[in-house]
C-alpha cells in the first residue's frame, strides 16, 4: 500500500473521529495539493441540520475558498467511506485528480459499490479512483458507531 495514501487516510480518520465524538456519522475527508493538506471536513448533518453536510462537501467548499478557485484539478481527496451520489457529483464538478477512499458503502456508494457515477456517459471529468486504503479501520469505525446507535 502507498505510504502517502495511508498517511492522508489517517488524517481523514482523525476527522471521522471528530464526527463520532459529536454523534455524527463518522466520515472524514481531507484534500491534499502538492503533498499538503489544504482542507479538512467531517460530517455535520445533525449539528447544522443540513442534508448537504457531508464531509466531502465541507472539505470541497473549504479548499475552493482557500484556493479561490472551484477547479481542484491538481488535488487529491481522501475520504474514509465511499462517496454517495451527491458527493460523487461534487467531486466530478470539482475536477479532482484523484479520489482515495477507505471503506465501501454497500447502501449508498456511488464509486463502484452500488454503481459508479464515473461510468456514465454524461460525465465530463473522471478522477483516478483508489479504494480500500485502511479499509478495515474505516469500516470498523463506522460499524461500531451504528452498532452503538442500535443498542441505545
Amino acid at each position: 500500500m502507498n505510504k502517502t495514501d495511508e498517511k492522508y487516510m489517517r488524517v481523514a480518520l482523525k476527522e471521522a473521529h471528530k464526527a463520532a465524538a459529536l454523534n455524527e456519522v463518522p466520515v472524514g475527508a481531507v484534500i491534499v495539493c502538492n503533498d499538503k493538506v489544504i482542507a479538512r471536513g467531517f460530517n455535520k448533518r445533525e449539528i447544522n441540520n443540513d442534508p448537504l453536510g457531508h464531509a466531502e462537501l465541507i472539505a470541497i467548499r473549504k479548499a475552493s475558498k482557500k484556493r479561490n478557485n472551484w477547479r481542484l484539478v491538481d488535488c487529491d481527496l481522501y475520504v474514509t467511506v465511499e462517496p454517495c451520489a451527491m458527493c460523487a457529483g461534487a467531486i466530478m464538478w470539482s475536477r479532482f485528480k484523484r479520489v482515495v477512499y477507505g471503506a465501501n458503502d454497500p447502501k449508498g456508494g456511488a464509486m463502484g459499490e452500488i454503481f459508479n457515477l464515473f461510468d456514465e456517459k454524461i460525465v465530463n471529468h473522471i478522477p483516478e479512483i483508489k479504494s480500500g486504503v485502511l479499509a478495515s479501520e474505516c469500516k470498523d469505525l463506522i460499524q461500531s458507531f451504528f452498532r452503538n446507535k442500535r443498542q441505545l
